[in-house]
């Protein structure tokens, strides 16, 4: 369905509008979605996204300014997620020993253990996105999109 029909818009759309209300429709729905794979878990998409940039440290400590700036979403108070996210002790956190301002923060067993159970519903929900793109187009995408978001 057309972008202009999702909103019901009774106006044309010049192609800069339409690229920017579709690349958020689109952000929207599958948050949407990922949130629904999420829930069951008490986790939120930021939460999540903690979580996978710690299990990618392999076992060594991220700090919060780490965490921050490989989080998809800037904006997100680090410290909140990580709080959260020690209260389900899916990570710990320590002063680190070298500098006393520093905050060590690791994924716990169960943390890692929540991401194994999490693995395949994430893929699944992925793969329910691109089924409908051949490879070519899939590469096309994420080229236009890259392009088009490095500006």
């Amino acid at each position: 369905m057309k972008i202009e029909e999702e909103i019901k818009s009774t106006v044309p759309l010049e192609n800069s509008k339409k690229i920017i209300l579709n690349v958020l429709y689109t952000q929207n729905l599958i948050n949407d979605r990922m949130n629904e794979v999420l829930k069951p878990y008490d986790l939120s998409g930021e939460q999540y996204n903690v979580l996978r940039i710690l299990r990618g440290q392999k076992g060594n400590p991220a700090n919060m300014c780490v965490i921050q700036e490989r989080m998809i979403a800037k904006t997100s108070n680090t410290t909140r997620l990580v709080d959260k996210l020690l209260l389900k002790n899916y990570v710990t956190r320590k002063v680190c020993p070298d500098n006393r301002r520093k905050i060590e923060v690791n994924i716990t067993q169960k943390g890692l253990a929540v991401l194994t159970e999490l693995d395949p519903k994430v893929v699944e929900h992925e793969n329910n996105f691109s089924k409908k793109l051949s490879l070519q187009e899939l590469e096309q995408l994420n080229a236009l999109l890259e392009k088009f978001r490095n500006q």
